[in-house]
């Protein structure tokens, strides 16, 4: 029992560092009225990186392990052009930029037990398994699409396509969570589908004033 709390305890803690990334960057929009990139978002973003991952790891979930595998090293690219990264102790730039090469050099050595772990785990049948995998894809998709288009740019941005992605990823994620009676994804994502909403209204806003400033239809802005 007390190692169920202490499971459940750690995924409180990655929900709410996740939590307060979209909290902070939800607060930080709203009083420029456009939808900003701030630092400590990837910072959160990291934090909650780990210890989810951590967690997913203890409830023997595959699908939760994925979806924080594949964004890690789009938030550290986020730091680093926030220029985050540089300020950090050389030891700990190590940490972060070896954790998943020293994950998979593991995993390679533990392939039978991994497999029999989690892809095989009586609890979760597969296909409810490829279905939460799906949603974590689609859920962490938003930040590769994030990272190309910020990419382009030369500069850190969240993009409306990133948060349609979270929108439908977090409805996935939720759902496998009902199903898997697993409160932390429930309580996670049902906070961010809040804040993902209000951040596409808040970048329609943006277009629509956008337009109305373009009076000549030539793009020329008019203030």
């Amino acid at each position: 029992m007390g190692d169920h709390w202490f499971v459940i305890a750690v995924g409180f803690l990655a929900q709410a560092f996740f939590s307060a990334r979209i909290l902070v960057q939800w607060i930080v929009s709203e009083r420029a009225r456009r939808v900003l990139s701030p630092s400590i978002f990837w910072v959160l973003s990291l934090a909650g990186a780990y210890l989810l991952c951590l967690y997913g790891w203890m409830r023997n979930d595959f699908a939760i392990v994925l979806g924080q595998f594949v964004s890690y090293y789009i938030y550290i690219w986020n730091l680093k052009v926030k220029g985050i990264m540089r300020h950090l102790p050389s030891l700990m730039k190590v940490l972060l930029l070896a954790t998943p090469v020293l994950l998979l050099v593991f995993v390679s050595g533990h392939a039978a037990e991994l497999d029999r772990r989690f892809l095989h785990n009586s609890e979760i049948p597969l296909p409810l398994l490829l279905f939460g995998s799906a949603g974590q894809l689609i859920f962490t998709l938003r930040f590769v699409y994030q990272w190309y288009y910020s990419y382009r740019k030369g500069e850190s941005h969240l993009p409306a396509g990133f948060w349609i992605l979270s929108l439908v990823g977090a409805a996935a994620i939720v759902t496998y969570g009902i199903v898997r009676h697993d409160i932390v994804l429930i309580a996670g994502q049902s906070f961010g589908v809040v804040a993902y909403s209000r951040n596409l209204f808040l970048l329609s806003l943006a277009r629509r004033g956008k337009g109305r400033a373009d009076t000549t239809g030539t793009g020329i802005r008019h203030t």
